[in-house]
Order: C-alpha cells, then sequence, then structure tokens
C-alpha cells in the first residue's frame, strides 16, 4: 500500500506530466498545418493523466458525508 507521501508525488508527477502534454499540444497547433493525429494523440493522453488524477486525489481527499 502506498503511503500519503508516495501519493502526493505521484499526484504531482501527473499534475506536471498534464502540463507538460498541454504544452506540447499548444506548440503544435501554433503551427498552421499541424499534425492533428500527433495531436489527438496528446489529447488522449492528456485525458489518461486527468482520470489518474483524479483518482488519486479521490484516495488523497476522500468525500466526507456530514
Amino acid at each position: 500500500m502506498m503511503t500519503v507521501e508516495d501519493l502526493k508525488y505521484k499526484l504531482d508527477k501527473l499534475k506536471n506530466d498534464h502540463r507538460m502534454v498541454h504544452q506540447e499540444m499548444e506548440c503544435l497547433m501554433e503551427k498552421p498545418l499541424y499534425d492533428q493525429l500527433a495531436v489527438q494523440r496528446l489529447k488522449k493522453r492528456k485525458l489518461l493523466l486527468k482520470d489518474e488524477i483524479l483518482k488519486l486525489q479521490k484516495q488523497l481527499f476522500p468525500d466526507i458525508i456530514a
């Protein structure tokens, strides 16, 4: 089982990866004729990272019903 510190580290890494993919997408799309397939792959990667981020956030900060 992962410790809270491990989860936070992994969460920070995933958030950083998400930012990097976003920046890479923006750089590609600035060009008049950009590789649409590459952008689609990056979008898919970005969504997968977002799902992982949300999953880890739920583990770290579970919903508490009052």
